[in-house]
């Protein structure tokens, strides 16, 4: 009599220890490359060190769970990272009018729209629609400053700066990947080796290791909704869940972009009442489990994208004394981290923003706009940068439709 293998028994047979390397290497590159623009861009709309912690391990853990709910519905090797533009975006936007608690709102505003443009296509479709050159430039826009701060760290204090930047330079220069992860390390034997650390701070970092959820009670106002929900919207889906997708594809999976958008979006609404701004499809760690590295068998890949979701769980749960340790340094330091980590997304962006000659001085007005950082009626730079862009879009491609036609006449 034969029977057949149970559901557990098929996975453990496609598991493999370089899936297992892949997964765990996946989770420590997507929290060490960028959870230092989370800190600070939590901490720029007005978090408190303790609800930038929360709100830290809220994404962790949501980014964990979601990538394992996504493995048991659909068995492929789906990556799910925190919004890191999006983060970029609340470190360029400050404090709004209601301060942590309107950003909150504006975090569950922003959820719900992903959710909405996962099950009404429509949304979905019109999200698609916003021309590429314009949303690259606005997040180029966005990510500017924060790219600043490698120099400014630099010119802070050279001592504690340098070792930092030539890290990064030194170790990208042999392998990319490593570059971030290397900076961050230098960043820890700076702070250990070359910073006065008050006393009693190592026993308030031992207390920081028990995890601590903190509520934040929602604000809804028309200055965050505009400020930040609409654009972090707008980044999040047009800088990581469509590139998410596109990802997939490349490596020759082809799921239903809808539903996983609407998964993304209801693990966002989780989070974002602890202080997490937003969780997406993940672009770069995506070609990571989805690529021939994870394993040789398209079909054995997803244990990778599993590990990694356990490994954010746990590195999650440990986010309150990270935030902790972090505290210690002078800002700019861990900025200056940040920005390192945000170099090649400046880059990619930007040169996707300026390729198409026909719409490069309407994503040049984006950008300028948005790089300003100027608000106006306390509405964010980000904002007003992509209806500026828009405008000038607009009315080049009016003049050109009308010069078209008088030549045809």
């Amino acid at each position: 009599m034969r029977h057949s293998r149970s559901p557990s028994s098929a996975m453990l047979k496609d598991f493999s220890v370089q899936a297992l390397f892949m997964g765990l290497l996946t989770a420590f590159v997507g929290s060490a490359s960028s959870f230092a623009v989370v800190l600070h861009g939590l901490r720029a709309v007005g978090a408190t060190e303790a609800q930038a912690a929360s709100g830290l391990m809220a994404l962790s853990i949501s980014m964990g769970i979601c990538a394992i709910v996504l493995h048991a519905l659909t068995r492929l090797p789906i990556s799910i990272a925190w919004s890191t533009p999006g983060a970029a975006l609340l470190a360029s936007t400050g404090v709004v009018e209601g301060g942590f608690n309107a950003a909150v709102g504006a975090f569950l505003i922003c959820a719900a729209l992903i959710v909405v443009a996962g099950l009404f296509k429509p949304l979905g479709r019109a999200v698609a629609a916003i021309p590429a050159p314009l949303a690259n430039a606005m997040l180029a826009g966005v990510l500017i400053g924060l790219c600043f701060a490698p120099v400014k760290a630099i010119g802070f204090n050279p001592l504690l700066g340098l070792p930092i930047v030539i890290s990064w330079i030194v170790v990208g220069a042999f392998k990319r990947l490593w570059a971030v992860p290397a900076a961050l390390a230098a960043f820890v034997l700076v702070l250990a080796f070359g910073v006065d650390i008050p006393e009693g701070a190592f026993a308030s970092l031992e207390r920081s290791l028990v995890p601590t959820a903190e509520i934040v009670v929602p604000v809804f106002n028309l200055a965050a909704l505009i400020s930040i929900a609409l654009p972090l919207f707008i980044v999040t889906m047009a800088s990581q869940n469509i590139p998410g997708i596109a990802v997939l594809k490349v490596n020759l999976y082809d799921p239903k972009p809808g539903p996983l958008f609407a998964v993304t979006g209801f693990f966002s609404l989780l989070s974002a009442p602890f202080g997490g701004h937003a969780i997406n499809l993940a672009a770069i760690t995506a070609a990571m489990c989805a690529g021939q590295d994870a394993h040789a068998d398209p079909k054995r890949r997803y244990w990778a994208s599993l590990i990694a979701g356990i490994g954010y769980v746990i590195l999650g749960l440990l986010a309150g004394a990270v935030t902790a340790f972090v505290a210690l340094a002078p800002p700019i330091m861990i900025e200056a981290v940040a920005g390192l980590a945000l170099v090649g997304a400046f880059s990619s962006s930007a040169m996707s923003a300026f390729q198409a000659p026909e719409s490069r001085e309407a994503a040049a007005i984006t950008f300028l706009v948005t790089a300003s950082g100027v608000s106006f009626g306390g509405i964010s730079g980000a904002f007003w940068g992509l209806i500026a862009g828009g405008l000038m879009l607009a009315l080049s491609r009016l003049v050109k439709r009308s010069k078209d036609r008088a030549q045809q006449a």
